[in-house]
Protein backbone atom coordinates (compact mmCIF):
# COMPACT_ATOMS: atom_id res chain seq x y z
CA UNK A 1 0.00 0.00 0.00
CA UNK A 2 1.26 3.31 -0.84
CA UNK A 3 1.37 6.50 2.08
CA UNK A 4 -1.00 8.91 0.75
CA UNK A 5 1.14 11.96 2.98
CA UNK A 6 4.76 10.62 1.83
CA UNK A 7 5.91 13.65 1.15
CA UNK A 8 4.99 14.71 4.70
CA UNK A 9 6.97 11.81 5.91
CA UNK A 10 10.34 12.39 3.62
CA UNK A 11 9.96 15.53 4.88
CA UNK A 12 10.02 14.50 8.63
CA UNK A 13 12.86 12.46 7.83
CA UNK A 14 15.39 14.70 6.22
CA UNK A 15 14.49 17.22 8.66
CA UNK A 16 15.08 14.36 11.65
CA UNK A 17 18.37 13.23 10.05
CA UNK A 18 19.32 17.43 10.24
CA UNK A 19 18.82 17.42 13.46
CA UNK A 20 20.96 14.25 14.57
CA UNK A 21 23.95 15.99 12.34
CA UNK A 22 23.74 18.80 14.24
CA UNK A 23 23.59 17.40 17.10
CA UNK A 24 26.53 15.36 16.60
CA UNK A 25 28.80 18.44 15.89
CA UNK A 26 28.16 19.50 19.56
CA UNK A 27 27.50 16.14 21.63
CA UNK A 28 28.41 15.12 25.31
CA UNK A 29 32.20 13.73 25.11
CA UNK A 30 32.13 10.28 26.06
CA UNK A 31 28.82 9.44 24.20
CA UNK A 32 28.84 10.54 20.31
CA UNK A 33 31.42 12.63 20.28
CA UNK A 34 35.16 11.34 19.02
CA UNK A 35 37.86 10.57 21.74
CA UNK A 36 41.44 11.83 21.63
CA UNK A 37 42.17 7.62 20.63
CA UNK A 38 40.37 8.62 17.57
CA UNK A 39 42.53 11.30 16.03
CA UNK A 40 46.01 9.96 14.42
CA UNK A 41 49.17 12.05 15.97
CA UNK A 42 49.91 14.80 13.46
CA UNK A 43 49.10 17.61 15.30
CA UNK A 44 51.68 16.18 17.76
CA UNK A 45 54.43 15.78 15.65
CA UNK A 46 54.40 18.55 13.65
CA UNK A 47 55.04 20.81 16.81
CA UNK A 48 57.72 18.08 17.73
CA UNK A 49 59.25 18.92 14.47
CA UNK A 50 59.07 22.44 14.92
CA UNK A 51 60.51 22.52 18.38
CA UNK A 52 63.21 20.98 17.06
CA UNK A 53 64.30 23.25 14.53
CA UNK A 54 63.86 26.06 16.95
CA UNK A 55 65.27 24.50 19.96
CA UNK A 56 68.83 23.49 17.90
CA UNK A 57 69.56 27.30 17.63
CA UNK A 58 68.38 28.45 20.60
CA UNK A 59 71.40 29.43 22.77
CA UNK A 60 71.57 28.90 26.59
CA UNK A 61 68.55 26.08 26.42
CA UNK A 62 71.32 23.46 26.41
CA UNK A 63 71.79 20.81 28.25
CA UNK A 64 68.49 21.38 30.76
CA UNK A 65 66.25 24.77 29.43
CA UNK A 66 64.84 22.63 26.44
CA UNK A 67 63.94 19.51 28.61
CA UNK A 68 62.04 21.52 30.96
CA UNK A 69 60.34 23.24 28.07
CA UNK A 70 59.33 20.07 26.54
CA UNK A 71 58.14 18.71 29.84
CA UNK A 72 55.75 21.88 30.26
CA UNK A 73 54.51 21.90 26.45
CA UNK A 74 53.37 18.32 26.91
CA UNK A 75 52.15 18.27 29.94
CA UNK A 76 49.91 21.18 28.95
CA UNK A 77 49.11 18.89 25.74
CA UNK A 78 48.24 16.01 27.93
CA UNK A 79 46.14 18.04 30.59
CA UNK A 80 43.75 19.53 27.76
CA UNK A 81 42.89 16.11 26.53
CA UNK A 82 42.75 14.34 29.59
CA UNK A 83 39.29 14.74 29.26
CA UNK A 84 38.68 12.43 25.95
CA UNK A 85 40.93 10.09 27.45
CA UNK A 86 38.63 7.92 29.48
CA UNK A 87 41.83 5.50 30.49
CA UNK A 88 44.05 8.12 31.62
CA UNK A 89 44.60 10.32 34.90
CA UNK A 90 45.55 13.95 35.20
CA UNK A 91 48.54 14.35 36.52
CA UNK A 92 47.36 17.86 38.37
CA UNK A 93 46.89 16.98 41.73
CA UNK A 94 50.56 15.38 41.71
CA UNK A 95 51.78 19.22 41.84
CA UNK A 96 50.96 22.12 43.75
CA UNK A 97 49.94 25.39 42.52
CA UNK A 98 48.84 23.20 39.25
CA UNK A 99 45.14 23.42 38.38
CA UNK A 100 44.05 23.21 34.80
CA UNK A 101 40.58 25.00 33.72
CA UNK A 102 37.61 22.43 33.47
CA UNK A 103 36.02 21.88 30.42
CA UNK A 104 32.33 22.64 29.77
CA UNK A 105 30.05 20.24 30.42
CA UNK A 106 27.99 18.16 27.84
CA UNK A 107 29.80 19.67 24.89
CA UNK A 108 32.23 18.50 22.20
CA UNK A 109 35.53 19.44 21.90
CA UNK A 110 38.39 18.96 19.20
CA UNK A 111 41.16 17.62 20.44
CA UNK A 112 43.77 17.92 17.76
CA UNK A 113 42.72 22.25 18.07
CA UNK A 114 43.10 21.66 22.03
CA UNK A 115 46.88 20.39 21.27
CA UNK A 116 47.44 23.08 18.31
CA UNK A 117 46.54 25.90 20.44
CA UNK A 118 47.64 24.91 23.95
CA UNK A 119 51.34 23.62 22.40
CA UNK A 120 51.50 27.27 20.02
CA UNK A 121 50.94 29.27 23.24
CA UNK A 122 53.94 27.31 25.07
CA UNK A 123 56.36 27.72 22.21
CA UNK A 124 55.76 31.26 22.07
CA UNK A 125 56.76 31.80 25.72
CA UNK A 126 59.39 29.50 26.04
CA UNK A 127 61.46 30.76 23.02
CA UNK A 128 60.95 34.55 23.11
CA UNK A 129 64.17 35.23 21.89
CA UNK A 130 64.40 32.90 18.80
CA UNK A 131 65.41 34.49 15.60
CA UNK A 132 62.26 36.10 13.50
CA UNK A 133 62.28 33.59 10.98
CA UNK A 134 61.95 30.97 13.72
CA UNK A 135 59.30 32.50 15.24
CA UNK A 136 57.54 33.00 12.59
CA UNK A 137 57.15 29.36 12.05
CA UNK A 138 55.42 29.28 15.47
CA UNK A 139 52.05 31.44 14.23
CA UNK A 140 52.78 30.22 10.56
CA UNK A 141 52.23 26.04 11.92
CA UNK A 142 49.09 27.50 14.37
CA UNK A 143 47.55 28.69 11.40
CA UNK A 144 47.82 26.17 8.86
CA UNK A 145 45.87 22.98 11.11
CA UNK A 146 43.86 25.65 12.91
CA UNK A 147 42.48 26.37 9.11
CA UNK A 148 42.46 22.50 8.67
CA UNK A 149 40.55 21.96 11.52
CA UNK A 150 38.24 24.63 11.35
CA UNK A 151 36.84 22.37 7.98
CA UNK A 152 36.29 19.72 10.17
CA UNK A 153 34.04 20.48 13.09
CA UNK A 154 31.35 23.27 13.72
CA UNK A 155 32.62 26.87 14.14
CA UNK A 156 31.65 26.62 17.89
CA UNK A 157 33.03 23.47 18.72
CA UNK A 158 36.73 24.88 16.75
CA UNK A 159 36.12 28.16 18.91
CA UNK A 160 35.55 26.82 22.35
CA UNK A 161 38.46 23.91 21.66
CA UNK A 162 40.79 26.74 20.52
CA UNK A 163 39.82 28.84 23.81
CA UNK A 164 40.44 25.74 25.83
CA UNK A 165 43.73 24.81 24.53
CA UNK A 166 44.66 28.49 25.38
CA UNK A 167 43.47 28.17 28.67
CA UNK A 168 45.13 24.88 30.10
CA UNK A 169 48.42 26.86 28.21
CA UNK A 170 48.42 29.72 29.97
CA UNK A 171 47.69 27.51 33.45
CA UNK A 172 50.35 25.56 33.06
CA UNK A 173 52.52 29.26 31.68
CA UNK A 174 51.71 30.00 35.50
CA UNK A 175 52.65 27.43 37.33
CA UNK A 176 56.31 26.83 35.01
CA UNK A 177 57.28 30.47 36.30
CA UNK A 178 56.68 29.53 39.59
CA UNK A 179 60.01 27.69 39.75
CA UNK A 180 62.59 30.17 39.56
CA UNK A 181 65.62 28.26 39.60
CA UNK A 182 64.15 27.39 35.76
CA UNK A 183 62.01 29.96 34.73
CA UNK A 184 64.20 32.22 32.41
CA UNK A 185 67.45 29.69 33.13
CA UNK A 186 68.51 30.16 29.39
CA UNK A 187 69.67 33.91 30.22
CA UNK A 188 71.60 32.81 32.19
CA UNK A 189 73.53 29.77 31.58
CA UNK A 190 77.26 30.43 33.55
CA UNK A 191 74.73 31.39 36.68
CA UNK A 192 76.21 34.66 36.93
CA UNK A 193 72.94 35.92 38.52
CA UNK A 194 70.78 33.29 39.38
CA UNK A 195 67.98 34.42 42.19
CA UNK A 196 68.80 34.07 45.22
CA UNK A 197 72.14 32.74 45.17
CA UNK A 198 75.86 34.19 44.40
CA UNK A 199 77.30 34.11 41.27
CA UNK A 200 78.70 30.55 40.79
CA UNK A 201 82.95 30.50 40.87
CA UNK A 202 84.28 27.56 40.15
CA UNK A 203 87.57 28.31 41.82
CA UNK A 204 86.21 28.47 45.74
CA UNK A 205 85.15 24.88 44.44
CA UNK A 206 88.93 23.73 43.69
CA UNK A 207 90.92 21.20 45.68
CA UNK A 208 93.23 20.63 43.54
CA UNK A 209 93.70 18.05 41.02
CA UNK A 210 90.87 16.00 40.60
CA UNK A 211 88.43 19.27 40.52
CA UNK A 212 86.63 20.36 37.32
CA UNK A 213 88.67 22.85 35.36
CA UNK A 214 87.46 25.20 32.43
CA UNK A 215 88.37 23.32 29.05
CA UNK A 216 89.52 25.88 25.76
CA UNK A 217 87.72 26.44 23.72
CA UNK A 218 84.55 27.11 25.78
CA UNK A 219 83.26 29.88 28.19
CA UNK A 220 85.87 29.62 30.87
CA UNK A 221 83.51 28.70 33.62
CA UNK A 222 81.28 26.25 34.04
CA UNK A 223 77.55 26.15 32.97
CA UNK A 224 74.20 25.72 34.90
CA UNK A 225 75.99 24.78 38.04
CA UNK A 226 72.91 25.41 39.96
CA UNK A 227 70.50 23.44 37.64
CA UNK A 228 70.11 20.39 40.01
CA UNK A 229 67.85 22.99 41.98
CA UNK A 230 65.35 23.36 39.03
CA UNK A 231 61.74 21.94 40.12
CA UNK A 232 61.13 17.85 39.03
CA UNK A 233 58.12 16.43 38.13
CA UNK A 234 58.46 12.72 39.53
CA UNK A 235 61.54 12.63 41.07
CA UNK A 236 62.45 13.70 44.84
CA UNK A 237 65.84 15.21 46.49
CA UNK A 238 66.83 12.00 47.38
CA UNK A 239 66.80 10.56 44.03
CA UNK A 240 69.10 13.23 42.23
CA UNK A 241 72.38 11.95 43.32
CA UNK A 242 74.33 9.09 42.09
CA UNK A 243 76.72 6.34 43.63
CA UNK A 244 79.71 8.03 43.59
CA UNK A 245 82.65 7.26 41.20
CA UNK A 246 85.84 5.98 41.23
CA UNK A 247 88.32 6.90 43.77
CA UNK A 248 90.77 9.58 42.10
CA UNK A 249 94.22 8.25 41.21
CA UNK A 250 96.82 9.45 38.96
CA UNK A 251 98.88 6.12 39.84
CA UNK A 252 99.56 4.45 36.67
CA UNK A 253 97.72 1.00 38.00
CA UNK A 254 94.75 2.54 39.35
CA UNK A 255 91.23 2.25 37.82
CA UNK A 256 90.92 6.03 37.67
CA UNK A 257 93.74 5.96 35.15
CA UNK A 258 92.56 2.87 33.46
CA UNK A 259 89.50 4.55 32.68
CA UNK A 260 91.32 7.35 31.00
CA UNK A 261 93.77 5.45 28.78
CA UNK A 262 90.45 3.70 27.67
CA UNK A 263 88.92 7.18 26.54
CA UNK A 264 92.61 8.14 25.19
CA UNK A 265 93.02 4.85 23.37
CA UNK A 266 89.37 4.91 21.51
CA UNK A 267 89.64 8.77 20.74
CA UNK A 268 93.22 9.46 19.85
CA UNK A 269 92.82 6.57 16.71
CA UNK A 270 89.58 5.86 16.75
CA UNK A 271 87.85 2.76 14.11
CA UNK A 272 85.66 4.22 11.50
CA UNK A 273 82.30 3.10 13.54
CA UNK A 274 83.90 4.31 17.04
CA UNK A 275 84.10 7.79 14.87
CA UNK A 276 80.49 7.16 13.42
CA UNK A 277 78.97 6.86 16.69
CA UNK A 278 80.37 9.10 18.44
CA UNK A 279 79.42 11.74 15.46
CA UNK A 280 76.36 9.96 15.67
CA UNK A 281 75.27 10.73 18.90
CA UNK A 282 76.92 13.89 19.66
CA UNK A 283 74.33 16.68 19.60
CA UNK A 284 76.53 18.97 21.16
CA UNK A 285 76.64 22.27 19.01
CA UNK A 286 74.25 24.96 18.94
CA UNK A 287 73.27 25.41 15.20
CA UNK A 288 74.44 21.89 14.38
CA UNK A 289 71.91 19.89 15.49
CA UNK A 290 68.93 19.53 18.43
CA UNK A 291 70.39 18.90 22.28
CA UNK A 292 70.68 15.33 23.77
CA UNK A 293 67.71 15.32 25.53
CA UNK A 294 65.22 16.88 22.62
CA UNK A 295 67.28 13.90 20.73
CA UNK A 296 64.95 11.60 22.31
CA UNK A 297 61.52 13.59 21.41
CA UNK A 298 63.34 12.97 17.91
CA UNK A 299 63.10 9.26 18.13
CA UNK A 300 59.94 9.20 19.26
CA UNK A 301 58.60 11.16 16.59
CA UNK A 302 60.08 8.41 14.62
CA UNK A 303 58.05 5.53 16.50
CA UNK A 304 54.87 7.60 16.23
CA UNK A 305 55.32 7.85 12.46
CA UNK A 306 56.46 4.21 11.92
CA UNK A 307 53.62 2.90 14.10
CA UNK A 308 50.72 5.36 13.05
CA UNK A 309 49.91 6.00 16.53
CA UNK A 310 46.98 7.95 17.67
CA UNK A 311 47.11 11.14 19.19
CA UNK A 312 46.24 9.62 22.57
CA UNK A 313 49.65 7.77 22.63
CA UNK A 314 51.69 10.77 21.05
CA UNK A 315 50.10 13.19 23.88
CA UNK A 316 51.07 10.13 26.74
CA UNK A 317 54.31 9.45 25.16
CA UNK A 318 55.43 12.41 24.90
CA UNK A 319 54.47 13.94 28.31
CA UNK A 320 56.57 11.00 29.73
CA UNK A 321 59.34 11.21 27.88
CA UNK A 322 59.11 15.18 28.67
CA UNK A 323 59.06 14.58 32.79
CA UNK A 324 61.87 12.15 32.36
CA UNK A 325 64.53 13.73 30.70
CA UNK A 326 63.78 17.06 32.35
CA UNK A 327 64.17 15.01 35.77
CA UNK A 328 67.11 13.58 34.33
CA UNK A 329 68.68 16.58 33.15
CA UNK A 330 68.44 18.33 37.11
CA UNK A 331 69.69 15.24 38.85
CA UNK A 332 72.91 14.55 36.61
CA UNK A 333 73.35 18.19 36.86
CA UNK A 334 73.06 17.96 40.64
CA UNK A 335 74.88 15.04 40.65
CA UNK A 336 78.05 16.67 38.47
CA UNK A 337 78.73 19.30 40.82
CA UNK A 338 78.45 17.29 44.00
CA UNK A 339 81.44 15.01 42.50
CA UNK A 340 82.81 18.17 40.64
CA UNK A 341 85.00 15.96 38.85
CA UNK A 342 87.48 16.74 36.14
CA UNK A 343 86.67 16.10 32.12
CA UNK A 344 88.99 13.39 30.70
CA UNK A 345 91.51 16.06 28.60
CA UNK A 346 92.15 17.93 31.79
CA UNK A 347 93.31 14.35 33.12
CA UNK A 348 95.05 13.23 29.74
CA UNK A 349 96.52 16.39 29.40
CA UNK A 350 98.26 16.31 32.93
CA UNK A 351 99.43 12.32 33.01
CA UNK A 352 99.03 11.04 29.76
CA UNK A 353 99.97 12.82 26.51
CA UNK A 354 100.19 16.65 27.14
CA UNK A 355 99.18 17.39 23.40
CA UNK A 356 95.97 15.70 23.84
CA UNK A 357 92.51 16.81 22.36
CA UNK A 358 89.04 15.83 22.71
CA UNK A 359 87.28 14.82 18.68
CA UNK A 360 84.84 17.42 19.26
CA UNK A 361 84.47 19.45 16.67
CA UNK A 362 82.28 22.53 15.57
CA UNK A 363 82.16 22.80 12.08
CA UNK A 364 80.20 26.06 12.46
CA UNK A 365 82.90 27.91 13.94
CA UNK A 366 85.88 25.99 13.29
CA UNK A 367 86.72 25.10 16.78
CA UNK A 368 88.50 21.37 17.63
CA UNK A 369 89.39 19.89 20.61
CA UNK A 370 86.37 20.76 22.98
CA UNK A 371 85.18 19.20 25.93
CA UNK A 372 81.50 20.52 27.07
CA UNK A 373 81.92 23.65 30.15
CA UNK A 374 81.11 21.40 33.28
CA UNK A 375 81.84 18.19 35.46
CA UNK A 376 81.94 15.18 33.52
CA UNK A 377 80.42 12.74 36.19
CA UNK A 378 77.84 11.24 35.28
CA UNK A 379 77.16 11.90 31.70
CA UNK A 380 74.23 14.14 30.63
CA UNK A 381 74.06 12.44 27.23
CA UNK A 382 74.03 8.89 29.17
CA UNK A 383 71.38 9.89 31.63
CA UNK A 384 69.04 11.94 29.55
CA UNK A 385 69.46 8.63 27.12
CA UNK A 386 68.56 6.06 29.36
CA UNK A 387 65.36 7.76 30.49
CA UNK A 388 64.40 8.66 27.08
CA UNK A 389 65.20 5.04 26.34
CA UNK A 390 62.76 3.71 29.48
CA UNK A 391 59.86 5.86 28.79
CA UNK A 392 59.79 4.47 25.19
CA UNK A 393 60.40 0.78 26.28
CA UNK A 394 57.45 1.22 28.53
CA UNK A 395 54.97 2.85 26.09
CA UNK A 396 55.80 0.36 23.04
CA UNK A 397 57.58 -2.74 24.18
CA UNK A 398 61.23 -4.24 25.07
CA UNK A 399 61.38 -5.49 21.41
CA UNK A 400 61.33 -2.45 19.24
CA UNK A 401 63.41 -2.47 15.95
CA UNK A 402 63.96 0.90 14.50
CA UNK A 403 66.71 2.66 12.00
CA UNK A 404 67.54 6.30 13.86
CA UNK A 405 67.22 8.56 10.96
CA UNK A 406 67.78 11.62 12.81
CA UNK A 407 70.95 13.08 11.16
CA UNK A 408 70.23 11.16 7.82
CA UNK A 409 71.77 13.49 4.52
CA UNK A 410 73.76 15.60 7.17
CA UNK A 411 76.74 16.84 5.58
CA UNK A 412 78.96 18.22 7.98
CA UNK A 413 79.33 14.97 10.32
CA UNK A 414 78.93 11.12 9.70
CA UNK A 415 74.74 11.38 10.20
CA UNK A 416 73.92 8.01 8.44
CA UNK A 417 71.29 6.18 9.97
CA UNK A 418 71.95 3.26 12.63
CA UNK A 419 69.60 0.08 13.36
CA UNK A 420 68.45 -0.81 16.09
CA UNK A 421 66.67 -3.63 18.14
CA UNK A 422 65.33 -2.08 21.47
CA UNK A 423 65.55 1.29 22.34
CA UNK A 424 68.02 0.29 25.23
CA UNK A 425 70.25 -0.47 22.54
CA UNK A 426 69.93 3.03 21.58
CA UNK A 427 70.74 4.20 24.64
CA UNK A 428 73.80 1.95 25.46
CA UNK A 429 75.23 2.82 22.27
CA UNK A 430 74.79 6.92 22.85
CA UNK A 431 76.27 6.19 26.43
CA UNK A 432 79.39 4.69 25.01
CA UNK A 433 79.65 7.39 22.50
CA UNK A 434 81.06 9.73 24.79
CA UNK A 435 84.15 7.64 25.12
CA UNK A 436 85.51 7.47 21.96
CA UNK A 437 84.79 11.44 21.39
CA UNK A 438 86.90 11.74 24.24
CA UNK A 439 84.81 13.99 27.09
CA UNK A 440 84.01 11.02 29.26
CA UNK A 441 85.35 8.55 31.58
CA UNK A 442 83.10 4.63 30.72
CA UNK A 443 82.27 5.51 34.39
CA UNK A 444 80.74 8.60 33.61
CA UNK A 445 78.64 6.91 30.62
CA UNK A 446 77.62 4.00 33.12
CA UNK A 447 76.44 5.52 36.09
CA UNK A 448 74.72 8.46 33.60
CA UNK A 449 72.75 5.30 32.31
CA UNK A 450 71.56 3.84 35.52
CA UNK A 451 70.45 7.23 37.31
CA UNK A 452 68.36 7.68 33.43
CA UNK A 453 66.61 4.53 33.96
CA UNK A 454 65.90 5.00 37.43
CA UNK A 455 64.46 8.47 36.97
CA UNK A 456 62.19 7.28 34.32
CA UNK A 457 60.96 4.30 36.52
CA UNK A 458 59.60 7.14 38.65
CA UNK A 459 57.55 8.64 35.78
CA UNK A 460 56.39 5.15 34.28
CA UNK A 461 55.13 4.76 38.42
CA UNK A 462 53.07 7.61 38.75
CA UNK A 463 49.78 7.07 38.27
CA UNK A 464 48.98 7.33 34.67
CA UNK A 465 46.09 5.01 34.11
CA UNK A 466 42.83 4.17 35.71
Amino acid sequence: MRLKNYPLLAFAMLAFALFVVSCQKDTPSGTSAKLVADYDHSVVTSWDDLFLEIECYAAGYRPGPAPRAIAYISIAAYEGCITGMPEYNSMANQYAGLTIPAIQSGVEYHWPTVVNNSSGYLMRRFFPTAADNLFQKIGTLEAVNNSKYQAEVSSEVFDRSKEYGQAVASAVWEWSKADINGHDAYLDPLDQNHPGLPAYDYAAHFDGPGDWVPTLPGPGKPMYAYWGKTRTFAITEADKLCPPPITFSELTTSPFYAQALETYNNSVNPTYENLWIAEFWSDDLVGLTFSPGPRWLAIADQVYRQSNVSLETAVYCDAKIGMAVSDAAVACWYSKYAYNLERPESYIKRVIDPNYEPLLYNPITNQAGMSPSFPAYPSGHSTMGGAGAEILTNVFGINYPMTDRCHEYRPEFEGKPRAFNTFYEMAQENAWSRVPLGVHFRMDCDQGLQLGYRVARKVNNMPWKK
